[in-house]
């Protein structure tokens, strides 16, 4: 769910319930481990994320893969069911307990630890039967919740310079979980714990921003590892009560900010800008910001860039993984032109590129990019060059350099790096690159293409 700014296509469903359009999860700046890329498998089934942690991710060097909400959620056929919980039960649209756990172990056995979206915050919004056969009311999930476990304030969310209002009452109508309160804090901990007795990793904790974060950290305090990977979904407004630092101790933030500006700089502005990009911008620490080109949430509403930009995208995507600010979340959804619409084959991925399947995980633009960023990380920025414009290169200490050129025409020119000297496979498109004794390489790149060579990679 999203904190603020919900996609516009929050819709309202049929009588049953109210649709809530969700936003996406944060990455954890420096998550464990050395590889700190999610790729974010948007409504997958876990079956099919099961054979693509195999097949693609863990191959790719994938550090994570963060799948949709497992809990069992309203029935419809719009994504947006998956973020109205119903019980916490694994009983959703994208697999049983058992497919849960066989993907947890599958995507282990490659490489891959696995990142669950959780909703806490909130459970549905209507009345009916859930996708495991569990009756409930908007107010009462027998055997789990009653009214007495809900928020007093029973309208929606009005007004987001009022810390009461934004973390009591109903995000687009959904009933607020009182989080303050013993029992919950506790029924909530044991659905994380179930989690992890399952094998997840971490928690994205989907709407953190209408959760105060005392009781997220007491929630946390109550897990079988409370050193679990956290990512909090809490949305930067200017002058707004609920701030997203308030949040840091916690685990990591997704830093919104970083996509909205990709977009604007990407679209109408100099990539020239980006050369302090990240805490030079005001964002937060790199240690605990989450960055993503685009999420579930934001490709629908237009606050960023999407698969439906081209190059801009590719680009942007090329540049978030060379560039040594936070952790990356890879979007990777499917097409839509109903901003409701719910997964093909209800989530299930019988190959990347058909059915709608976008699969930019796999792009080999993006996925060139994910050893790269592995094989650089901890290097500081580098000989940074720009033409004052759209043309930028720069390099991640003595171990890798990209150069992106955005201009409208064809560019060559000799960059300084600091790499040894040596031949080099440019990942962007499988051709060699010679350094000198110097540090220096001439390339030419073509408009709206990039270029990357790191230290390891010497044939394509």
């Amino acid at each position: 769910m999203a904190s603020r700014t919900l996609s516009g296509a929050l819709a309202i469903a049929a009588v049953a319930s109210v649709a809530l359009a969700v936003p996406a999860g944060t990455a954890h700046a420096a998550p464990p481990g050395t590889k700190d890329v999610t790729a974010v498998l948007f409504e997958w089934k876990f079956d099919s994320v099961a054979k693509e942690c195999t097949n693609t991710l863990g191959p790719a060097g994938y550090g994570y893969v963060q799948v949709s909400p497992p809990a069992e959620h309203i029935q419809g056929s719009q994504w947006w069911t998956s973020y109205q919980p119903v019980s916490y039960k694994i009983a959703g649209r994208l697999g049983d307990r058992t497919a849960f756990r066989n993907m947890v172990n599958t995507c282990h056995a490659a490489g891959v630890k696995v990142v669950a979206d959780t909703v806490i915050n909130h459970m549905s919004a209507g009345s009916g039967t859930g996708t495991g056969g569990s009756s409930y009311t908007k107010y009462d999930y027998p055997g789990l919740y009653s009214s007495f476990d809900f928020d007093d304030c029973t309208s929606q969310v009005t007004n987001y310079q009022d810390r009461w209002n934004v973390q009591h009452c109903e995000l687009v109508g959904l009933a607020d979980l009182d989080t303050g309160e013993e029992y919950v804090r506790k029924t909530i901990a044991g659905y994380m714990n179930d989690l992890l007795g399952l094998g997840v990793d971490g928690f994205r904790i989907d709407a953190a921003k209408h959760i105060p974060a005392t009781d997220l950290a007491n929630i946390k305090s109550r897990l079988s590892n409370p050193s679990a990977y956290w990512k909090q979904e809490v949305i930067y407004g200017s002058g707004e009560a609920v701030q997203p630092t308030e949040y840091t101790g916690n685990g990591d933030v997704q830093e919104f900010r970083y996509a909205d500006d990709l977009k604007r700089v990407f679209n109408n502005e100099n990539l020239a800008y980006l050369k302090n990009y990240g805490e030079g911008w005001g964002y937060m620490s790199s240690s605990v910001a989450g960055v993503f080109v685009d999420n579930h949430d934001t490709e629908r509403n237009g606050s960023t860039l999407n698969y439906k930009d081209g190059a801009n995208y590719t680009l942007a995507n090329v540049f978030m993984l060379a560039y040594p600010y936070g952790a990356p979340d890879i979007n990777s959804g499917y097409e839509w032109s109903d901003a409701d619409a719910g997964p093909p084959n209800g989530g299930t991925v019988n190959a990347c590129w058909q059915d709608g399947w976008k699969c930019q995980h796999a792009w080999p633009e993006i996925k060139s990019m994910v050893a790269f960023r592995n094989a650089t990380r901890g290097q500081s920025l580098t000989n940074w060059w720009d033409n004052g414009a759209d043309a930028i290169a720069f390099g991640r200490g003595s171990k890798g350099f990209v150069a992106i050129n955005h201009e409208s025409s064809a560019l060559t020119r000799t960059y300084t790096t600091s790499l040894a000297a040596g031949t080099y496979c440019n990942v962007q498109n499988n051709t060699s690159i010679t350094v000198n004794s110097s540090g220096q390489f001439t390339a030419t790149l073509g408009s709206n293409t990039a270029l990357a060579i790191y230290s390891g990679k010497t044939s394509c």
